[in-house]
């Protein structure tokens, strides 16, 4: 099975992609790290990063989009762009979307520790929490 993890943040959503073929994970290529947009007010903009983001996942042939839950309120709530983002991902016909909770994700890496450090991975530092959310997810499906 082949995911994309996705953080929020802002205007922008940072992704990794990672794979779980016969037991071993794999972290394939992309092209980029992160999908950004200028105005999350402007409709046309949300629908060019719907398709964008759409496109990338059927071109990397992703199963399934993971992405990490935000709070809707509180001190660590996201912002209305966030939450613009997410609602865009979920209602694209072509994408499977699921949402994982930051507790469910602490949960899994309590019973699958991660065995490899994250500067190893050859990822970009600012995808460590979009890489956490996909390996969470597959760990708990294994």
């Amino acid at each position: 099975m082949k995911v994309c993890g996705v953080e929020l943040k802002g205007n922008e959503a940072v992704i990794s992609l990672l794979e779980l073929k016969e037991g071993l994970f794999s972290i394939p290529e992309c092209r980029v790290p992160k999908i950004a947009i200028k105005n999350p007010a402007d409709g046309d903009e949300l629908r060019y990063f719907q398709t964008t983001f759409t496109k990338l996942m059927t071109d990397y042939k992703i199963d399934k989009v993971i992405i990490r839950e935000r709070h809707m309120r509180g001190k660590f709530a996201g912002g209305a762009a966030g939450f613009k983002l997410e609602a865009s991902l979920q209602l694209a016909d072509q994408l499977n979307v699921e949402l994982i909770s930051s507790s469910a994700i602490k949960e899994s890496l309590k019973r699958t520790e991660l065995t490899i450090e994250f500067n190893q991975t050859g990822l970009k530092k600012f995808q460590e929490q979009a890489f956490t959310t996909a390996f969470a997810y597959l760990s708990s499906k294994v």
